[in-house]
């Protein structure tokens, strides 16, 4: 097997944004979190992962996202909230958006439901700074994401968003170097039912077959 092709990046220690050292990371999935989880383990913060994802569609790929990133959560000693599939409440959120587009008033208010969750376990559990790992996707409105989740930390004086941009200074090239090592799961959707609709239109209107669940996996070429 290939070593990472960025073996040699030297990761800058990240600092947290209050004195403190515990961390709720709100996780999408495995291919997003990985880098993530793996540079705050290399700064030695206290993270927790946080999975509230009640998008994702169906359970089948939901399960299938979650076991990854428990996985990976084992493998580096993090400890794993499953905050449980909350799909009708979420399919009560986005009623009326059913035809927005990607990074529209859907995702809006699929972030803020997303948000709002982990900001309130971070108040119940007195975590300071939550923080997630879906900004890195370069698939995602950085600006957008930022905002929900600046949003959902002002309820809470006690509670901060930490909006530090996972895509700079080497972030996306090793998201995908450790998904190719960690041979994560390898989605083909963003994860809600519209998403997969969407994503199956694109592809028959291309000719090519629509989205399989469950067997593509990132791979390291030899």
């Amino acid at each position: 097997m290939n070593k990472l092709s960025t073996e040699n990046y030297i990761r800058p220690i990240l600092n947290m944004p209050v004195m403190d050292n515990k961390l709720l990371l709100h996780s999408c999935c495995a291919p997003c979190a990985g880098e993530i989880m793996d540079a705050v383990a290399a700064s030695g913060i206290d993270t927790t992962i946080f999975f509230y994802n009640p998008n994702i569609h169906p359970k089948e790929e939901y399960e299938i996202r979650k076991n990854e990133n428990i996985r990976y959560a084992n493998k580096l000693g993090f400890d794993f909230v499953d905050a449980d599939y909350d799909k009708e409440n979420w399919f009560e959120r986005v009623k009326g958006l059913e035809n927005e587009p990607e990074r529209g008033k859907r995702c809006t208010v699929c972030f803020d439901m997303r948000f709002e969750r982990s900001a309130l376990y971070a108040f119940e559990n007195n975590f300071k700074v939550f923080a997630t790992t879906l900004g890195i996707s370069r698939w995602k409105d950085l600006n957008q994401i930022n905002t929900s989740g600046l949003k959902a930390a002002k309820r809470y004086n006690e509670v901060q968003f930490w909006d530090f941009n996972w895509r700079k200074q080497g972030g996306s090239a090793r998201m995908l170097e450790i998904s190719k090592q960690e041979n994560f799961y390898k989605q083909e959707y963003c994860g809600c039912v519209y998403s997969l609709r969407d994503t199956n239109r694109w592809r028959k209107s291309k000719g090519r077959n629509i989205v399989k669940r469950g067997i593509n996996f990132y791979e390291l070429k030899e």
